[in-house]
Parts: structure tokens; C-alpha cells; sequence
């Protein structure tokens, strides 16, 4: 069994308090790019609620990293680069929209998920499921776009923003780059753990830590030595990020991660916690997994079938390999290691005390959690 990683919560840091000043900037901006939109026509009024709804929610842990990696670089708390941290969040809302449109993924933190949200929209559409995939699409294109305009009239001085635009180029391409690699390889007939946390480092891992991290301490004017700390600390830990996530999407709670609980074996994705059970299992184990994801892959949630019972019944039938051959316990070891690398990187780099104490808790709330 993997050993647990002991992390203390700084005193000082309030995450929640710092959440509702992230919130309350989302969640103006959203409306008011929803006002422009149904101000053109009101029948964009359901595309303008997608909007709204894909930033209602959020640990914005993506907002933190880039302020504390501000904080890091000696700068004291301001409005305006509040206000550039959300737009890493905008960037997250992007992607959850793209993703589960790409994944075909039912809900979403408990809600039905933006293409399946907008199919009332588009009832009298002649293919209203196409339809209602497309505006899912447009609508997560905007919210990317959205993302830019936040950071650009975040407040912060122009020569700032200047440091870390290079940065959000980069961003995108690799970003999109994981979801390609997981495109590419999903349906693998032999799931390889090097590829599925290659496709875990770029889908994942850069833009939920290291880069908004990066662009938070280069918008504080960073040197060579706190960039270099900040990849060799946000790397690892948005790795353990994913990793953890792939474990609750098999084995957590629905009720508290919002997610339906059979996705990763339905869309026979190349996840790490599948290509560990791969490597460990004999070949009847692997024959017995080659009918299950196949089965799994059969249900369409796009045909209106209720598929529930089989889906669950194929999900229950996964779990119970992994958890025969142990592979939680072999991703609950990466998590460690990669938590233990952060804070061994984090240790090295000297930071301020409310930034070393907010990026040492940060590491706890990213990897250890239950949703």
C-alpha cells in the first residue's frame, strides 16, 4: 500500500475566501458575455445559459496556482491579478465543455453536461443531436476566447502581461496536444502506462498546475531559478492531480464527484489506473478485460437508450480486476511519489512564507481529495 503524504494546511491561506473572489469575477464576467450574447438574438439565450453554467462551479485551484505563483515572486495580493488567475479557470471551463463533448460524458459536477443541456434548444432541429453537439462545441470555443479577454483586461500593467503571453500559446497547443494523444490511443488493444501518463502530462497536468503557476510568477517577474521550481514542483504535482482523478472516476463517490461512474470504462480510455491493470494482469485476465471495455464501448448515450444497468454492470466488472490485481494501490504509489517529488522541489526553493505555506496546502488540496 502506497504511505501516505502528511500535508499542513497553512495558516493564513484561505481558500475559501480566496475561491469567492475568483468566483465573484467569474461569475460577473460570464453574465455579462451573456448579456452581449442574447443582446444580438434572444434565441442564443440557451448557448448564453451554457456559458454561465460552465463556470458556476470550480475548486479554482487553477486561479490559486497562478496567484501564488505571483506571490512567490515577492508580489503582494492584488485585484488585478485576481482577475488574470480566473482566466485560467475560463480556460479549464473550455476544456470540461470540449471534453465532455469529445468523452460524450453525461453529467457533470450533477448536472446534465453542456451538449446534452442544449438538445432542448434545438428539439425542432432536423438532427437535434448533432445540433446540440455543435452548439456545445461553439460554446466551449468561446469560453476559450473568453479566457484571452479576461487576462488582457485583468488590470495588470501591460509589460506584465507582456512576460507571460509567450506562456499561453504553449498552453493551448499542449493542451490540446493531450487531448489528441487521448483521442489517438483510446480503444488501445494493449494500454501502456508510459503513453497514458504522457497523455496525463499534457491533457491535464501543465494546465491545471505548472502553467498557471508559470504565468502567475512571470507575470510577478520571475527569474530563472523560481520558473525552473515552479515545473519541477507543478509537473509531478498535476500529475498526482490526474492520477487521482482517474481513481475517482472508477472508484468515487458519484454523489460527490458529480461525474457518472462508468465513463472511463465505457469510453475504453487510455488512463494510467487501466494501462497498471494491463501490465499486471496474466493473459485470462486480459481476455476477461478485452470483453468488458468492448461491451463498454457498445452503449452509445447519444441514441437516448437507457444504459445505465449495463453500463454499471460492465463498470463493476472492471473494478473488480483492478482491485484483484491491485492497480489502485499501484496509482495511490504514483500519487505519493509525485506529491513527495513536489514538496521536495517546493522545499528547494526558499519562497516567501505565505507562498511556500499556500503552495504546500495547495499540494494537499490537489492530490488528496474525495471529488
Amino acid at each position: 500500500m502506497a504511505v501516505a503524504v502528511t500535508v499542513t494546511v497553512p495558516e493564513g491561506w484561505e481558500p475559501g475566501a480566496f475561491k469567492a473572489r475568483v468566483d465573484h469575477v467569474l461569475h460577473r464576467f460570464a453574465a455579462e458575455e451573456a448579456g452581449q450574447l442574447t443582446a444580438i438574438d434572444s434565441s442564443l439565450g440557451p448557448v448564453a445559459d451554457a456559458v454561465e453554467t460552465a463556470v458556476a462551479d470550480g475548486k479554482r485551484l487553477r486561479a490559486a496556482f497562478c496567484y501564488w505563483g505571483w506571490r512567490a515572486a515577492g508580489q503582494p495580493d492584488s485585484d488585478a491579478l485576481v482577475r488574470a488567475a480566473a482566466s485560467m479557470e475560463l480556460v479549464h471551463a473550455a476544456a470540461v465543455v470540449h471534453d465532455d463533448l469529445i468523452d460524450d460524458s453525461p453529467l457533470r459536477h450533477g448536472r446534465p453536461t453542456a451538449h446534452l443541456a442544449l438538445r432542448e434548444a434545438v428539439r425542432d432541429h432536423p438532427q437535434p443531436v448533432l445540433a446540440a453537439r455543435s452548439l456545445a462545441m461553439l460554446a466551449g470555443d468561446l469560453l476559450m476566447s473568453m479566457a484571452g479577454q479576461l487576462f488582457v483586461t485583468s488590470g495588470l500593467p501591460a509589460a506584465y502581461l507582456g512576460r507571460a503571453r509567450p506562456l499561453w500559446a504553449a498552453l493551448a497547443r499542449e493542451l490540446i496536444a493531450g487531448e489528441c494523444l487521448e483521442i489517438l490511443h483510446t480503444g488501445s488493444a494493449a494500454p501502456d502506462t508510459a503513453i497514458s501518463l504522457k497523455v496525463v502530462r499534457y491533457k491535464t497536468a501543465k494546465y491545471t498546475v505548472e502553467q498557471p503557476l508559470l504565468i502567475g510568477a512571470l507575470l510577478g517577474g520571475a527569474g530563472e531559478r523560481l520558473r525552473a521550481g515552479c515545473s519541477a514542483y507543478g509537473l509531478p504535482l498535476g500529475e498526482a492531480f490526474q492520477l487521482r482523478d482517474d481513481l475517482l472516476g472508477l472508484f468515487g463517490d458519484p454523489a460527490l464527484t458529480g461525474k457518472d461512474g462508468s465513463d472511463d470504462v465505457r469510453g475504453h480510455r487510455p488512463t494510467a489506473l487501466l494501462a497498471e491493470t494491463w501490465r499486471l494482469a496474466g493473459e485470462e485476465d486480459r481476455e476477461r478485460l478485452r470483453t468488458l471495455l468492448a461491451a463498454g464501448a457498445g452503449t452509445d448515450k447519444d441514441t437516448g437508450t437507457d444504459t445505465t444497468d449495463t453500463d454499471t454492470g460492465t463498470a463493476d466488472a472492471v473494478r473488480d480486476v483492478m482491485r484483484r490485481l491491485k492497480a489502485p494501490d499501484r496509482i495511490e504509489a504514483m500519487i505519493t511519489a509525485r506529491v513527495e517529488e513536489a514538496l521536495h522541489a517546493l522545499d528547494e526553493l526558499d519562497l516567501p512564507g505565505p507562498a511556500a505555506a499556500a503552495l504546500n496546502g495547495l499540494a494537499h488540496s490537489a492530490a488528496v481529495r474525495r471529488s
